[in-house]
């Protein structure tokens, strides 16, 4: 049976560590329980949590283990890697630029870049296919530029444009390393430094980087995977707006902060960035390359907008960003207006077993689409097994 939280239990909180969307105060030690038995459940290593509301961050923790051969406890300051939760504060990079007039989402990137996309050695493979000049960065960062995740899935391992681009939703993290190329060579940004100045330093993400530093060594978590096998830390040495950031819970939850304060955006780029720029029509995310059509998220208006997904929820628009590779799974959850948001960070790949109860269970039945992200909760996927 899945833990849940007793909501009738010291339901009479005087100082509420937080209250749910639907008004329900949960005080710190309900938190632990709910978190803690969870854990225990799925077997996972290590996990942070971040509660915010209009007052800002309320609520942040570690929980569990950073490092198990050392023992070395998880906390709101050790280096986490960020992966996919990379593309997301990319995003907001772009949009400041929109907002100075430097960049223009809807210039067709044949215009910016200083010769041919297949110029490039890592876009050779769509010489002869033309429809890479009607790409823009809004193709890019919403995800409809028809390109594959990773060229590795395709066959031969060759870069594809799968479908007409612009006409539906496919993640692509291939498509947001065009937008990184866009930027540096045909804008002359430096997209490491862009991220500093923009992101990192305007909300004092003092141990942040989109590449490894060696100071992170003092308090660096490690991945491990579903059965507990020691992945390690990837020091990535090469910036890429796909997901080479490493990251903090304190840190991240701070970025959050201001993007729901709307903090050095203006309200127009703000909302073009959580606002659906494309329905999801797909029967789950992955694997990106090969699609089943559905209506089940029809009732949610399931979308994308640029560096984000988003959906209705009972409470009002969410918009979200996963972020996931083996040994490291994160989950990052808003509502656009109301400043609510749920941020887990996660050293273990049975993370996202546990994402779904964590977020009824802390910010409120939000109905996220788990069903597309592959989210199944833990206790499901046991009852499967048996």
């Amino acid at each position: 049976m899945r833990p849940d939280i007793d909501t009738n239990a010291d339901s009479e909180v005087a100082a509420p560590a937080y209250v749910r969307l639907d008004g329900v105060q949960l005080s710190a030690e309900q938190i632990d329980r709910h978190v803690e038995s969870l854990m225990a459940a799925a077997k996972v290593t290590g996990l942070g949590v971040a509660l915010l509301d209009e007052k800002g961050v309320r609520y942040l923790k570690g929980y569990g283990l950073a490092d198990v051969e050392r023992g070395h406890r998880l906390d709101p300051d050790t280096v986490m890697y960020g992966a996919s939760l990379t593309k997301a504060a990319f995003a907001y990079a772009v949009m400041t630029l929109v907002d100075q007039g430097r960049v223009d989402l809807d210039a067709p990137i044949s215009r910016l870049l200083p010769q041919p996309l297949p110029a490039y050695a890592r876009y050779r493979d769509l010489a002869g296919d033309d429809r890479w000049r009607t790409w823009t960065l809004r193709i890019l960062l919403s995800h409809t530029s028809g390109l594959p995740n990773w060229r590795w899935y395709m066959p031969g391992k060759k870069l594809t444009i799968l479908f007409e681009p612009g006409t539906r939703y496919a993640y692509s993290g291939e498509g947001i390393q065009v937008a990184q190329l866009v930027l540096e060579a045909g804008l002359d940004i430096d997209v490491d430094a862009l991220m500093e100045r923009r992101v990192f330093q305007r909300f004092g993400m003092r141990r942040t980087s989109m590449r490894w530093r060696e100071d992170f060594g003092t308090n660096l978590a490690l991945g491990y995977s579903e059965t507990g096998e020691n992945l390690g830390h990837k020091q990535r040495r090469s910036t890429r707006a796909a997901g080479s950031m490493d990251t903090t819970l304190r840190d991240y939850a701070s970025f959050l902060a201001g993007l729901q304060r709307g903090d050095g955006i203006s309200a127009g780029s703000r909302d073009q960035m959580l606002r659906p720029q494309v329905r999801i029509t797909s029967k789950t995310q992955f694997p990106t390359h090969i699609w089943e059509d559905t209506d089940a998220n029809d009732d949610i208006l399931l979308s994308y907008g640029l560096g984000w997904g988003v959906f209705e929820s009972p409470f009002g628009r969410a918009y979200f960003k996963e972020g996931h590779d083996d040994g490291w799974n994160n989950y990052a959850l808003c509502l656009v207006d109301g400043r609510r948001c749920i941020l887990l960070l996660a050293n273990s790949s049975n993370g996202e077993g546990i994402f779904v109860r964590l977020v009824d269970g802390l910010l409120g039945p939000m109905g996220i689409p788990w069903a597309w992200e592959g989210y199944t909760p833990y206790d499901l996927k046991k009852a499967e097994d048996r």
